[in-house]
């Protein structure tokens, strides 16, 4: 039987004092005294819908479809499309529109173990309301929100349920019916729209749920851009009355027919009812969290790795072909956009706690390797050369201006790691011959097609963008360099396991590709290297996870080198690095520093959700998140990746924290 608990203890009898008061619900972020000129909303999301929360009463910020891109905006590429903005609402109590202005102990709550966010305020001495929005986990499609009004004088509530098509959407139809049944009346109000480019069909439905005698529910359009139901009620003081909405989004990127899809869903939805679904999308979560990271002695950093779990977990789902942009589903940053923050930064947590849901994120790239085979061949090289920036087709969609584009080459070396890494956790060796080798082999053959050699029999690695982006347009980057003999080897080592003979020339190859190093030993970024600020981790990242090098001096030199000249402005993942590899040198607290420095000046109010950079405004960066957890998991907790599965190495923990217990199913202890 496997034991999927893992325990590190360090007990500690000196006082140690806390940051967050004691008796805080580690599984809450409660947003009060919200200043909407100073807010960054939080997500409610199930790895297809992703529901942004505003700082106006019962409104949402976007609404994001996972999958669903056309061309429009920045760049000329494939955008991520802002959905139909289903879940806002309006609500009149005696005739009077709520709005920020009157209503008074305006509070959110995020609740990660329900995913849920519920807003509450009082209006007057009138009432008090209380909204829960949820994107449904056992419903990939549909989201939903149980409204509840306390009425502390007699008077009469008129709700409103609002479809509001965004700008970008184009030839909208907006559509209304009721379907009766002898037990149910159904009011079904559904808009459908084309993408920018008219390439996509896009639709939404929504209707209500009353768990008493429904009211009479009356439908209204207000222009093509917005339409809404909505029912009045009178209220005695004293009464409580409750209702749900449930809403499903759909497009023609997941559906041949996206508009019947959508009502199909809802009306599904609607007939389930509110306590089936609250009891299924809470069974779903509890399934998730049993994949946890408990912290005892320090709250605060407890709340904050929770909430780093809960948008990797809520932005990501098993079962699908879709992947992580560096934003999740928090908005539309980076156009929705895959990069290398998914194989290197996120996905590592989610190997190690869910594999399931990992292995989403690798089948998305498998279902692309013609196309990344079809970019190598435009470049002039064999295999499969994956693209910078990927969307819906698996073509290169980074903006022509930028030049990462056709030249920061190293991702295609992390998505073939990657692959690997799925076999060395699950063992699956289906998984091994039907996916992970094509992906490697693909891989090996590029680098053999892109490497050069020199006279001495040398190999390098010419003109290409380092991790370190402020390095365009360099030779033998350190990182680059690094990750192309890694996957060299794993595509030799995957081929033996499944009993082929690997191509001779990747293990040559990889024995002979440069890594540049100073005169005093320490690794050089790249040939023209000489001590410029650096925007990010890249030669210590050959120490972790790459591997490349193991001697500890060497290590410590590097990380002595470049930790200096790391640009502080720089995005959060780089301390991250740092972090993991000082907790495996064995300094606990240095590498706590930098666990810190690496997340805190990135939250932002109200909920602490993090920017890409401290002091940024454009949250959630879920490549963040995913560093902080690798520094947890990989540094603190010491968890290995190797060939024998997830192993531990020997680590300590900071002194802030009394014990550290991770849980999950491929955990070191007990692998069959």
């Amino acid at each position: 039987m496997i034991s999927n608990t893992f325990l590190i203890a360090l007990m500690l009898f000196s006082w140690i004092p806390v940051r967050a008061q004691s008796g805080d619900d580690p599984w809450r972020i409660t947003a009060r005294d919200i200043d909407s000129n100073a807010y960054y909303g939080v997500t409610v999301a199930n790895g297809m819908l992703g529901l942004v929360s505003s700082a106006e009463p019962l409104k949402m910020k976007d609404v994001v479809l996972n999958g669903a891109y056309d061309r429009y905006g920045r760049g000329r590429v494939s955008n991520i499309l802002r959905g139909f903005n289903f879940a806002d609402m309006n609500l009149d109590i005696d005739g009077e529109r709520i709005s920020r202005d009157n209503v008074h102990d305006f509070t959110q709550t995020l609740d990660m173990r329900a995913a849920s966010l519920t807003t509450t305020f009082g209006f007057g001495d009138k009432a008090t309301v209380r909204s829960t929005v949820m994107a449904l986990r056992q419903l990939p499609y549909t989201a939903m929100i149980v409204f509840e009004v306390t009425a502390r004088h007699d008077l009469t509530i008129t709700p409103y349920s609002l479809m509001q098509a965004p700008d970008i959407l184009r030839d909208v139809e907006n559509y209304y019916a009721e379907i009766n049944r002898p037990h149910a009346r159904i009011p079904l109000m559904t808009s459908v729209a084309k993408s920018p480019t008219g390439r996509l069909t896009v639709a939404a439905s929504t209707s209500f749920i009353f768990e008493h005698e429904a009211p009479a529910v009356a439908h209204e359009e207000w222009d093509a851009g917005m339409h809404f139901l909505k029912f009045t009620r009178k209220m005695k003081v004293g009464e409580t009355f409750s209702f749900a909405v449930v809403s499903s989004e759909t497009s023609s990127a997941q559906f041949d027919d996206p508009q019947n899809e959508a009502e199909r869903l809802t009306i599904f939805a609607a007939l389930e009812g509110r306590n089936r679904l609250l009891a299924k999308h809470r069974a779903a979560w509890d399934a998730l969290w049993q994949s946890d990271i408990r912290i005892e002695g320090d709250p605060e950093v407890q709340r904050d790795v929770r909430f780093a779990l809960y948008h990797l977990y809520s932005f990501a789902r098993a079962g699908t072909a879709f992947s992580l942009s560096p934003m999740g589903l928090s908005g539309l940053g980076y156009n929705g956009h895959v990069f290398w923050d998914t194989e290197l930064w996120m996905y590592p947590p989610l190997l190690m706690l869910h594999p399931e849901i990992a292995r989403s994120l690798l089948e998305y790239r498998f279902k692309r390797l013609d196309a990344a085979r079809l970019n190598a061949f435009s470049h002039g090289y064999k295999g499969a050369m994956f693209p910078w920036e990927s969307a819906e087709s698996g073509m290169e969609e980074t903006p022509v201006w930028a030049l990462t584009g056709p030249f920061e080459h190293h991702i295609t070396s992390e998505v073939g790691w990657a692959f690997w890494k799925y076999y060395q956790v699950t063992g699956d060796e289906t998984f091994l011959r039907d996916r992970a080798y094509p992906v490697l082999e693909a891989v090996a053959d590029y680098w053999v097609s892109r490497v050069e050699r020199d006279a001495q029999g040398q190999y390098h690695i010419n003109n290409v963008v380092a991790a370190d982006e402020y390095a365009e347009n360099v030779d033998d980057d350190a990182f680059t360099n690094g990750g192309a003999i890694t996957t060299l080897r794993y595509a030799a080592q995957a081929a033996r396991k499944l009993g082929l003979t690997p191509d001779p020339q990747w293990e040559a190859v990889a024995d002979h590709i440069v890594l540049l190093r100073f005169e005093d030993g320490v690794t050089r970024e790249h040939a023209t290297y000489d001590g410029e600020v650096v925007k990010q981790a890249d030669v210590n990242l050959l120490a972790y996870p790459m591997k490349i090098i193991t001697d500890k001096e060497a290590i410590r030199k590097d990380l002595d080198y470049y930790e200096r000249v790391m640009d502080p402005r720089g995005p959060a993942m780089g301390p991250s690095v740092l972090s993991v590899l000082h907790s495996r040198l064995g300094d606990a607290e240095k590498a706590y520093r930098l666990f810190v420095k690496g997340y805190q000046p990135n939250r932002v109010p109200p909920f602490g959700v993090l920017a890409e950079t401290a002091g940024g405004t454009n949250p959630y960066f879920a490549t963040g998140a995913g560093g902080m957890l690798q520094a947890v998991l990989a540094g603190f907790g010491g968890l290995d990746i190797t060939d024998d599965g997830i192993t531990r190495l020997k680590t300590s923990l900071p002194k802030a924290w009394k014990s550290l217990t991770i849980t999950g199913p491929h955990l070191p202890a007990n692998r069959e």
